[in-house]
């Protein structure tokens, strides 16, 4: 069993969702990302994602390309977010997880890549621009090495893809749930009850949801009907809002502790036929 999965079954167990927080690895700096995840774990968070720094973010908003392009011009690449990984496993104990494109993992080796990040102690990862028709080079070095692959469901996404991702995705299945970029929105989509419940007719695999979330309510809203919940550009933003303070650390942590209490919150039992669609926004 891997680590993500006893997460979840753990999770499952005492009827809880996850929190996903996600943090630009390098942003503000490499040794402030660690102390910001150790923080995250200590604040409550069930997995946290970090996001390799990419030139062509085409999943990404505004928030998150500047910390991209912040960490860029720091000099951050792949080798040194495992590096990152490697000195904080000590000291974090949760799964994590890497939102990263395609290009870093094939200019590094796809190979080298699965074997290194198990070895340093990554546990799964997330391609934004790597579809399933398109992972089984990866897929063929994941597995063996024990590295789970994530992949997205879009809104656009029918019953039939859905199916063919779910059949595809280990660790979790992340649905986003709006379509464009990244980024806290003022309101959850109408529709997304409907799509979770289509995925949840289709696959037992636990279905973490990410884009648009950005406050506790939100956050609850979501784990009323997911598994987890994922929570990324209002995470950036204080980064943002804070970096060279030294509060920064102590600010992150408890705008994570909140969402946590968020996701406590909610009453993750209440069956999904029950749960309204004005429920989705706070």
């Amino acid at each position: 069993m891997t680590r993500l999965q006893g997460t979840f079954e753990r999770l499952r167990a005492r009827g809880e969702r996850a929190l996903i927080p996600y943090f630009t690895a390098g942003d503000p700096s490499l040794a402030l990302t660690a102390q910001l995840v150790a923080e995250a774990a200590r604040q409550g968070a069930d997995v946290i994602e970090l996001g390799i720094p990419f030139s062509d973010p085409l999943a990404d908003g505004p928030v998150i390309q500047r910390a991209t392009q912040r960490a860029l011009r720091a000099g951050v690449t792949l080798p040194r977010v495992l590096e990152l990984v490697r000195e904080i496993r000590g000291e974090v104990s949760v799964p994590l997880v890497f939102l990263t494109y395609y290009n870093p993992l094939l200019a590094f080796g796809l190979k080298a890549f699965c074997q290194t990040a198990v070895e340093v102690g990554v546990d799964g990862v997330i391609v934004a621009d790597l579809p399933p028709e398109e992972a089984g080079p990866l897929q063929a070095e994941a597995r063996p090495a024990g590295l789970d692959l994530i992949h997205l469901v879009a809104p656009t996404s029918p019953p039939a893809r859905m199916r063919k991702i779910a059949r595809a995705s280990s660790g979790f299945i992340y649905m986003v749930s709006l379509t464009g970029v990244t980024g806290a929105r003022t309101e959850l989509p109408p529709d997304l009850l409907q799509r979770l419940r289509r995925l949840r007719g289709i696959t037992t695999k636990p279905v973490c949801v990410g884009f648009g979330i950005g406050t506790p309510e939100q956050a609850a809203a979501v784990g009323r009907l997911a598994d987890g919940v994922i929570v990324g550009s209002a995470i950036v933003r204080v980064v943002e809002e804070h970096a060279g303070s030294p509060a920064l650390v102590a600010e992150v942590g408890r705008f994570i502790a909140a969402l946590k209490r968020g996701v406590r919150s909610c009453n993750p039992t209440l069956p999904a036929d029950d749960v309204g669609m004005q429920d989705l926004t706070p």
